[in-house]
């Protein structure tokens, strides 16, 4: 339905749209393609799944209420005029016509204003790829949300009864590097799904020598979705954030790290390297495409947050150091010459 456009809350503000008090904006708008019943797929964790009794305005923890298309996408070229939003993210359900109203939305906003566009879309064939990349969409991003197949197959595959495969989403990864460029793709990967921390590392690293970037996500429940299970503990999320970072500087790689009983015991840097990547706080921010913050997607305001929207200040880096600590492995049995936190 093209009259009408979902638009995450955050945006909303923003745009000028919606009263909410926050200490963070977003820095991209936040869209997805409107339809009214729920999605055909059926992936456990979201609200907008075929089999879910929870609420279409959700997408994680965030709200995304129906607004008019035409004066969303009026005051979206205004807001990037003037700084407020430095790109645009469609992210899309799957229902009859929605390339259609993808590709509607995409023309509608390129005839007013030039801001770089990132479109979120599960696997295509080929020639839909080429069609996106025609319109000049910036950055392309194919949701994995599970690090392993097992847990895709569980999550949004066969056994969760979605059309998904690992393997399809695996090609049309490929196809698109293909199209668009390294890093040009992007994946999320949903963490607190019950991997561990060394197969998630493991799929960040064969992501990246794909040419594809991650974003990380926590798990998130929500009321009435098919999937209820609690949210990652920090530590575990801490630690994959900081290989995650290692990884896409280039600093350290899978093979270079150590695990035991799949937890990361050595991130495969020296401890000066190490001591600079976490007061720099960088590997906390909220990662995905150029100028991407999502705040407050996975989290509620004033609780625990999993990705920072906004440069962490110092008390906040302190905090950081003791959530990495906290249910790890006792300092008096690591073995000597292990690099620690």
């Amino acid at each position: 339905m093209k009259e009408q456009i979902r638009v995450s809350i955050g945006t909303l503000r923003v745009l000028g749209m919606e009263l909410l008090v926050t200490d963070a904006d977003p820095t991209t708008a936040y869209l997805q393609t409107y339809h009214p019943g729920k999605c055909l797929a059926n992936c456990k964790f979201c609200a907008q799944a075929r089999d879910s009794l929870a609420k279409n305005e959700n997408i994680a923890r965030g709200v995304y209420p129906a607004r008019d298309t035409k004066e969303v996408i009026s005051r979206l070229s205004k807001a990037y005029e003037h700084g407020l939003l430095k790109r645009a993210c469609i992210q899309t359900m799957n229902y009859p016509c929605m390339f259609s109203d993808l590709i509607y939305l995409i023309s509608e906003i390129k005839k007013i204003s030039e801001i770089p566009i990132s479109v979120s879309i599960y696997p295509f064939p080929r020639e839909r790829f080429v069609e996106l990349k025609e319109r000049d969409i910036d950055k392309l991003v194919i949701p994995l949300d599970a690090v392993t197949e097992k847990i895709f197959d569980e999550i949004k595959g066969k056994k969760a009864n979605c059309p998904y495969r690992w393997q399809g989403h695996m090609k049309a990864l490929n196809d698109a590097v293909d199209l668009f460029g390294k890093y040009s793709v992007g994946t999320h990967l949903i963490l607190g799904l019950g991997e561990t921390e060394e197969e998630a590392v493991g799929t960040i690293q064969m992501l990246r020598d794909m040419g594809v970037y991650s974003a990380l996500f926590a798990y998130t429940p929500i009321l009435h979705a098919q999937l209820q299970r609690d949210a990652p503990e920090i530590g575990h999320y801490r630690r994959i954030q900081i290989a995650h970072y290692l990884i896409e500087k280039g600093l350290s790689s899978f093979n270079k790290m150590k695990f035991e009983h799949g937890k990361i015991v050595d991130f495969g840097v020296d401890q000066k390297i190490l001591d600079k990547a976490i007061n720099s706080g960088e590997p906390f921010l909220t990662k995905g495409c150029p100028n991407c913050n999502r705040p407050y997607s996975t989290e509620a305001p004033g609780g625990l947050i999993y990705n920072y929207p906004r440069t962490l200040t110092d008390d906040e880096i302190g905090v950081v150091r003791s959530q990495l600590e906290e249910r790890y492995h006792e300092r008096d049995n690591i073995a000597k010459g292990r690099r620690t936190l």
